[in-house]
């Protein structure tokens, strides 16, 4: 897909290339696991327009609902699906100038770029929308010797209340504390290593108003290994949750029954939303 050049930088490549030897140091020191949160990230018009396209964008429009034990959320990951502005903004963080920057500050070379946005691309949650703690899938189900390796998310929360909840924790690689919550407001982005025990989520079901959305761009970037290590995302029961785990458990085997299917075949994101909210019901 081609895209017209643009003479809006989203990315200020001169300023944050500017703080990459801070900025490195900070993340790849970080606890639980390397990872940064950044203010004022991309150009704040641009964001303002993505805002406005979020809200145009009609729920039946491509979107995947991630509805089952373990999540509640919608995420639309279809580039010829989404409106301009935000598509434009992907692009730009799937450039080759911002894949260096990721390079530099995590320290991680020849990161690859995902034009699928497999899991990724825009997300949604509404009020009650949660998503248990997990680490994520780790190889890529269409490239088979992409390692997942960093996450980049990218907040576009207006005038969020901190009492509505949607908090994204990082916990420990043991799971037994959350090391830090980041508020999802406006134009903050959280930058994170993907390993298999880099636990993250938004476990409380939000508070919001009902007419107040959670919305995040979500990307997602690969390094390729003769031998990755293989896992479907997998979540994970909090102290004191003794309770779930059997639930976790079970929905953790259906989505790594899928995942490998997916792989297989190309199964479509829609029919496994469909799959794991029906099997939900039944638990």
């Amino acid at each position: 897909m081609q895209f017209a050049q643009t003479t809006t930088q989203i990315f200020d490549s001169e300023k944050w290339n500017g703080q990459l030897s801070e900025l490195s140091q900070s993340y790849q020191g970080a606890n639980p696991y390397p990872h940064i949160v950044l203010e004022n990230f991309l150009d704040p018009e641009v964001l303002d327009e993505c805002v406005d396209e979020f809200n145009k964008l009609n729920e039946s429009d491509g979107w995947i609902n991630y509805t089952h034990y373990n999540e509640r959320k919608k995420g639309l990951n279809k580039l010829d699906m989404l409106p301009a502005t935000i598509r434009k903004t992907i692009h730009e963080l799937n450039s080759p100038e911002f894949l260096q920057f990721l390079s530099e500050l995590t320290g991680i070379k020849n990161l690859i770029k995902d034009d699928f946005l497999e899991g990724g691309g825009i997300h949604q949650s509404r009020r009650g929308g949660f998503l248990n703690i997990h680490a994520d899938f780790t190889v890529h189900p269409h490239h088979r010797h992409w390692q997942r390796r960093v996450n980049v998310l990218v907040y576009l929360n207006k005038d969020w209340e901190e009492e509505w909840g949607g908090k994204l924790e990082l916990w420990d690689r043991d799971m037994k504390a959350c090391k830090r919550k980041v508020l999802p407001v406006f134009n903050r982005c959280v930058i994170f290593n993907t390993d298999a025990d880099s636990y993250h989520g938004h476990p409380e079901p939000m508070t919001c108003p009902e007419d107040a959305f959670r919305r995040s761009i979500a990307l997602y970037y690969y390094t390729e290994e003769d031998k990755p290590f293989r896992r479907a995302t997998h979540y994970m029961a909090r102290p004191g949750e003794g309770s779930k785990k059997l639930m976790v458990k079970l929905d953790n085997a259906m989505v790594a029954v899928y995942t490998e299917i997916k792989g297989w075949l190309g199964s479509n994101d829609k029919l496994v939303s469909s799959v794991l909210r029906f099997f939900s019901r039944k638990k």
